[in-house]
């Protein structure tokens, strides 16, 4: 199983961030690379929690879908989605929001198994972890810049 954990602080408000975070229109322009996109359940606007989202996306040229649920969520301060069909046997992202002293601290963990036992354990180790690093780091770079400009 890998982890990763990523930091990143806004200049802006906590709230700002969060529903940022949580806009599917805004997560679909920061995967834009990819093409993902929300195609079943909750498809626009903001995410809550029990929302189903269902994504498309091209993932090293193979087009691949992924179920999520929305699992917990406290306003302003953190949701979590956890993956209940796709291509991980486990995948869970917890977004968590706090006030810092120059606007917002961002903190996500992300939490992923491949299939495949031995083979997705090298898969994880080798290329797929730092695959998606770069992806949140893009969708956080976003976000930063979409709330620091408001």
């Amino acid at each position: 199983m890998a982890t990763i954990y990523l930091t990143t602080f806004i200049d802006a408000q906590v709230q700002t961030c969060f529903d940022l975070a949580r806009n599917i229109e805004v997560h679909q322009i920061s995967t834009s690379r990819t093409k993902e996109k929300a195609i079943e359940g909750r498809t626009s606007g903001l995410c809550e929690q029990g929302d189903v989202i269902t994504w498309e996306a091209f993932h090293f040229g193979i087009k691949q879908k992924l179920t999520v649920k929305i699992t917990k969520m406290e306003p302003f301060v953190y949701f979590e989605d956890e993956m209940i069909k796709g291509p991980f046997s486990f995948m869970n992202h917890k977004h968590s929001f706090e006030v810092h002293q120059r606007g917002t601290k961002m903190t996500d963990e992300f939490v992923f198994k491949v299939p495949l036992g031995i083979f997705g354990s090298i898969a994880e180790k080798i290329f797929l972890t730092r695959y998606m690093t770069n992806l949140l780091k893009e969708r956080n770079s976003l976000l930063k810049s979409l709330a620091e400009a408001k």
